[in-house]
């Protein structure tokens, strides 16, 4: 195997900073990649809560500005649980409240160009010879629009070959035509066939025309992106650089989720072990304050409330869910406030049957994956998701939408699937309220019958969930898009 130099340019990284699935990656598959003892390191804007993390990082390097609205900085070494981090330091643009993206009120921060230009224009720095770290990667590996406008670097003034991973298509990273001259970018930027996008500058649009390689988060969504609707008017492009796009399968940690070894839980339990799952789903009833009663199927959630997520679908069904499966609903999450007025609402119309913690906590997470006995995910769309593949790992049959890397993940529980062990879950195709519904009363007729149930359990319990396959995956596609810039530079 290639032993190769590889750069991750991110900007959030589990589990010090993260407001999603792209924060689960940047932890996880650098290190699955250091396991196969490949030269890997991070580079994540130094924002408050990893300065805290890591007071003892090391100065490596000092940058000057590096275009006209770009102030000078600093890059400080850290190692991350074995993970060596390079820490963008730059107290004008990241030691601020709030996350992110977002200021503490909610709002986009005012300079994002700016913010996550400085990310870009660094990891390109790196990319290219005379690197300030005496380091060079063969590899930059961007990830959404954050980082994306690094291909852009790379591709007017050369460098590293770069993989730009589109964890969420819907988000361009979309600024005014003059950020292209402040950002150090030449004017040629501005062109249909380069950063232009409906009369905007778009960080996204750059690295999905400039990088060598592309690749999505699963290989349902990589399809789904070509489509005019899923694609949010960048479909063109990607189905004119098809051949260069690649759709893999996200993993997820299986040290981290894994119900044998989790401290969140009560009792531990495996798939040979099953009934030592039992009590923790009477635990999260107590702690929630639902009805302790192991007759009524629960239903978890543990999502961000966007109607990108279907949450207004299981909203509209909070009623029937309550009194005509019937069942109780366990909720985690946070976001459009009028979904989460609405579910306040039906956990005070239906106490002990509906139970909502706004917010995000993490061991309420593990505890909901291990003490619910299914799994709710209506997503209208989503790129990947882990929640199912968290919720396979626990046994806890999760029912979910047919889109992106649910379909690749999920399998309908019916006659052919039961009878070849391949069933693990419950599926449906359109996003409306109805057929939600329809899957719910057959999700809970299902798991009436207890021994169909216990083999749904052991099936999902049985995949192998790591990243390990990702990660070799991924080093395939490095090898190739090195070779490919190698040819590029030298035409």
């Amino acid at each position: 195997m290639t032993r190769l130099a590889i750069l991750f340019a991110v900007s959030e990284i589990a589990p010090w900073v993260k407001t999603g699935g792209l924060g689960d990656v940047a932890g996880a598959l650098p290190a699955a990649l250091r396991r196969r003892r490949q030269d890997v390191r991070v580079l994540v804007p130094a924002y408050p809560a990893l300065r805290q993390a890591f007071p003892d990082a090391q100065l490596v390097a000092e940058l000057p500005s590096l275009a006209p609205a770009l102030p000078p900085c600093r890059l400080l070494a850290a190692d991350g649980n074995g993970l060596p981090l390079l820490l963008l330091d730059c107290p004008e643009l990241y030691d601020r409240p709030g996350s992110p993206y977002l200021d503490a009120a909610g709002r986009n921060q005012p300079d994002n160009d700016r913010r996550f230009g400085l990310l870009s224009r660094v990891a390109a720095r790196l990319g290219q010879a005379g690197s300030p770290l005496g380091w060079q990667p063969d590899i930059v590996h961007l990830h959404d629009w954050q980082s994306a406008l690094a291909a852009a670097y790379l591709h007017y003034e050369g460098g590293a070959a770069s993989v730009l991973t589109v964890h969420n298509i819907a988000f361009p990273g979309n600024f005014g035509r003059e950020a292209i001259a402040a950002l150090g970018l030449p004017a040629q930027a501005w062109s249909f066939d380069a950063a232009e996008y409906y009369g905007q500058f778009s960080f996204l649009k750059a690295g999905l025309q400039f990088s060598t390689r592309l690749t999505t988060v699963s290989p349902t969504y990589a399809a789904e992106i070509l489509n005019e609707t899923l694609g949010y008017g960048l479909a063109p492009l990607l189905r004119y650089r098809r051949s260069k796009l690649s759709g893999i399968l996200n993993g997820i940690e299986s040290d981290v989720w894994n119900p044998a070894k989790d401290p969140a839980l009560t009792s531990p339990y495996d798939a040979r072990r099953l009934n030592a799952k039992r009590p923790n789903k009477a635990a999260l009833q107590v702690q929630l304050g639902l009805e302790v009663n192991d007759e009524l199927p629960l239903l978890g959630v543990v999502s961000r409330l966007t109607e990108q997520k279907g949450l207004d679908l299981l909203l509209a069904l909070g009623e029937g869910i309550a009194t005509h499966l019937p069942a109780q609903l366990a909720l985690l999450g946070s976001g459009d406030p009028t979904l989460e007025a609405g579910f306040r609402v039906l956990a005070e119309r239906f106490p002990g049957r509906i139970a909502c913690v706004f917010g995000f906590n993490e061991t309420l997470a593990h505890r909901i994956e291990a003490g619910a006995d299914i799994f709710v995910m209506p997503s209208r769309f989503e790129p990947c998701g882990l929640n199912q593949m968290y919720s396979l790992r626990y046994g806890t049959p999760p029912l979910v939408r047919a889109t992106g890397g649910l379909a690749d993940t999920v399998v309908d529980c019916n006659e052919e699937t039961l009878a070849d062990n391949t069933a693990n879950g419950f599926v449906f195709a359109e996003p409306t309220a109805h057929a939600l519904w329809l899957t719910l009363e057959r999700a809970t007729r299902t798991w009436r019958e207890r021994s169909v149930w216990r083999r749904l359990q052991q099936n999902g319990m049985r995949g192998d969930r790591s990243w390990r396959r990702a990660a070799d995956d991924y080093l395939a596609l490095y090898e190739r898009a090195v070779a490919e810039r190698r040819q590029e530079l030298a035409a």
